[in-house]
C-alpha cells in the first residue's frame, strides 16, 4: 500500500499546531494555570516548553521521518527490540485514553456551540454544566464529535486531515483575536491580566514542586509530544524539510495561541465568574459561560467563542485518532477506512465510561496522562540519543540550515542526559504526591538519576547489530 504524505510545508505545519493547540490550549490551559498560581504556572510553561518542548518535538520527528512509520513501526524498525517495540505500543494505547475523555469535552462543547442559539445554559451556568456533563446526553454529544473526527481521519492525509486544518487553524487564530479584543473592554480585564501575567515569585517557591508537575504536563499534553502523535506527522514528510525549524515554528504557534487564549478567558473570569478557579475543569462552561448572560448580543458570542472550541477540540482529536489509525495502516495493511470505523467503535466503548463516570474522566484528564506523556517522551529522548545516535544526527542535519546544524551535538546529549531526567523527577514528583507522599528534592532527584542511568543501560544494550546505521534508512 502506498503510504501518503503532506503536499507542502505549511501543510504539515497546520496540522502539527493543529494538533497542538486543542483543546490543551482553550481548555485545559486556563483551567490549569488558575488552579497553579497563574504566572507562576506561565512562567514555567513557558521554560519547559522552549528548552525541553522543542528538542522534544525534534527527537519524535527524527524517530518518525527516519522510519516512515507509526510509533510502534518505527522503534520495531529502528531497533529490532521487544523493549523499545511496547515504547510504540504505549503511545498507541495513551492516545486511545486521551481520545476517551477528550472526546467528552469535545461533546461538552458542541452541545454548548448549538445551545448558544436559544441561551440554554444562560439562566444557572454552574447547575446546567453539572446536570449535562455526565450520563447519556453526554454519550450522545461524544458520538457525534467520534463520529465527525472519524470522517476527517478517514478521508486520508491530504484529503483529511491537511485539508481540514488548513481550514481550522486559521480560523481559530482569528476568531481568537477577536475574542481577546473585545475581553480587553471587559470591567474585570486588568485584575485578571495580574493575575495571569504579573508574576508570583512567593507562590512560586512555596509550591515549586506542584507547580512544575503541572507545567511540564501541561507542556507535553499541549504539543502533544509523548503520545506519539508527532511521530506519525513526521513519517508523513519528505527528506527535504528542516525538522528543527519546523520544531520550531510549532513551538511558537502553540504558546503563542495559549497565551491568547488566557487573554481571552482570564478577563472574563475574573469579570463575571467568582474568580479564576471557578469551575475547575468546567470553568470554560461554568465561568464563561455566564458572560455571555449578562452581555448584548450573549448568544452570537457565545456561538462564536464555543465555535473556537470546537474546532481546536476536532484538530486535537483527529491527530490522537492517525496514531491508531497509521498502526493499524502500516504493520496489518488495512484499509484506512477499516482501520478508522474499528477505532470508532473502541473509542464509543472506552470513551462511554469517561462519559458516564465524573470519577474515570478525571483519573485520565487530571493524573494518568500527565504520567504516560512525561514518561512517553522520556523514553523518545533515551531511544534517539542511545538507540539511534549517529543515525539521529544525520536524520536532524538533513535538511537542517546553518544555523540549527551547530547544535545538532549538543541537543543529541542534552536530550540524552539532562532532559530526561528532568521529566523524570517531575515524574516522580507527580507520582508521590498522587500517592499523598512527602518527598524532599533530593530523594527525588536521586530516583531520576538512577533511572536514567538504567534507561541509557537498557538503551545501549538493545542496539542490535541490524540497527540502522547513519547512512541507512528503514524502508
Amino acid at each position: 500500500m502506498v503510504r501518503e504524505s503532506w503536499t507542502s510545508r505549511a501543510g504539515f505545519i497546520l496540522a502539527a499546531v493543529g494538533s497542538a493547540i486543542g483543546l490543551g490550549n482553550i481548555w485545559r490551559f486556563p483551567w490549569m494555570t488558575a488552579e497553579n498560581g497563574g504566572s507562576a504556572f506561565l512562567l514555567l510553561y513557558l521554560l519547559i516548553v522552549l528548552l525541553v518542548g522543542v528538542p522534544g518535538l525534534l527527537a519524535a520527528f527524527v524517530i518518525g521521518r527516519r522510519s516512515n512509520r507509526n510509533p510502534v513501526g518505527a522503534f520495531k524498525s529502528l531497533s529490532g527490540s521487544r523493549f523499545w517495540t511496547v515504547l510504540g505500543v504505549l503511545c498507541v494505547a495513551t492516545s486511545i485514553m486521551l481520545m476517551s475523555f477528550y472526546s467528552v469535552v469535545g461533546g461538552w462543547i458542541l452541545r454548548y456551540f448549538l445551545e448558544s442559539a436559544t441561551g440554554a445554559y444562560f439562566a444557572a451556568p454552574e447547575t446546567h454544566f453539572a446536570a449535562i456533563s455526565y450520563g447519556a446526553e453526554a454519550f450522545g454529544y461524544q458520538l457525534a464529535v467520534l463520529a465527525a473526527t472519524s470522517l476527517i481521519v478517514a478521508a486520508g492525509i491530504r484529503r483529511g486531515i491537511e485539508a481540514s486544518t488548513r481550514v481550522m487553524i486559521p480560523g481559530v487564530v482569528v476568531l481568537l483575536v477577536g475574542l481577546a479584543i473585545w475581553a480587553a473592554r471587559q470591567p474585570g480585564a486588568a485584575q485578571g491580566y495580574e493575575f495571569y501575567l504579573a508574576f508570583d515569585g512567593a507562590y512560586l517557591a512555596a509550591n515549586f514542586l506542584s507547580v512544575l508537575g503541572a507545567a511540564a504536563g501541561q507542556a507535553l499534553f499541549t504539543l502533544s509530544i509523548g503520545s506519539g502523535t508527532m511521530i506519525t506527522y513526521a513519517s508523513y514528510i519528505d527528506d527535504d524539510r528542516s525538522l528543527p525549524l519546523d520544531a520550531s515554528a510549532i513551538a511558537v504557534f502553540n504558546l503563542g495561541i495559549g497565551i491568547l487564549a488566557g487573554l481571552v478567558v482570564f478577563p472574563l473570569l475574573f469579570s463575571f465568574a467568582p474568580g479564576p478557579t471557578a469551575g475547575g475543569p468546567g470553568a470554560l462552561f461554568i465561568g464563561i459561560a455566564g458572560a455571555f448572560a449578562s452581555l448584548p448580543g450573549g448568544r452570537l458570542l457565545g456561538a462564536v467563542f464555543f465555535l473556537v472550541v470546537l474546532l481546536a477540540a476536532l484538530t486535537s482529536l483527529i491527530s490522537m485518532l492517525e496514531i491508531p489509525v497509521s498502526f493499524l495502516v502500516d504493520e496489518f495493511d488495512l484499509e484506512r477506512s477499516t482501520a478508522t470505523r474499528g477505532l470508532f467503535a473502541l473509542v464509543v466503548v472506552t470513551g462511554g465510561v469517561n462519559a458516564f463516570s465524573p470519577a474515570v474522566f478525571t483519573l485520565f484528564a487530571d493524573q494518568l496522562v500527565n504520567l504516560l506523556l512525561i514518561l512517553g517522551l522520556t523514553g523518545f529522548m533515551t531511544y534517539t540519543a542511545w538507540v539511534l545516535g549517529p543515525a539521529a544526527i544525520e536524520e536532524y542535519l538533513a535538511g537542517a540550515g546553518r544555523f540549527s546544524r551547530p547544535l545538532v551535538v549538543p541537543w543529541r546529549y542534552a536530550i540524552g542526559t539532562i532532559f530526561p531526567a528532568f521529566l523524570l523527577f517531575t515524574f516522580y514528583a507527580d507520582v508521590t504526591a498522587l500517592v499523598g507522599l512527602s518527598a524532599g528534592t533530593g530523594p527525588l532527584l536521586v530516583a531520576a538519576v538512577l533511572t536514567l542511568l538504567a534507561l541509557v543501560f537498557v538503551a545501549r544494550r538493545s542496539v542490535s547489530e541490524n540497527r540502522p546505521q547513519p547512512s541507512e534508512r528503514a524502508d
